[in-house]
């Protein structure tokens, strides 16, 4: 598979596949249905670091390079590249696979980046450190 190609060492933290109901009035996928995914893959990665519940304090960072369509097999790739005493940045990279098919992957073209930073929280929603690795 083509993502395969492009992080060897990593399985994508989200896949999902957009269809014509996540369009904006020009036809391609809404910006915000994937800003939207973009913040639940970084927010599974720091939830992991973080070892219980955080929440999303900033986007640091968000850049939109190529559309993405309908019936694109759209991977998220998170992870952490930062920790501070709460908090936790992460970096989150989507690819849509163009056109695929069972019988012929289609072509992989990484569609956004964008930097995430979170807080670690506790059961009152009050910051709380961030637990050794």
């Amino acid at each position: 598979m083509a993502n395969k190609a492009l992080h060897q060492d990593q399985q994508p933290t989200l896949r999902l596949v957009p269809r014509p109901a996540d369009t904006n009035a020009s036809g391609d996928i809404f910006g915000g249905w994937i800003m939207s995914h973009v913040d639940i893959a970084g927010s599974i990665v720091a939830s992991r670091r973080a070892r219980g519940r955080i929440a999303t304090v900033a986007v640091n960072a968000f850049q939109f390079k190529k559309p993405v369509f309908v019936n694109d097999v759209v991977s998220f790739y998170a992870k952490v590249t930062r920790t501070g005493n709460t908090s936790i940045t992460v970096d989150v990279t989507v690819y849509a696979e163009r056109g695929a098919r069972a019988d012929n992957p289609g072509e992989c073209v990484k569609v956004t980046e964008a930097t995430l930073t979170y807080v670690a929280i506790d059961k009152n929603r009050q910051k709380r450190p961030v637990p050794p690795e």
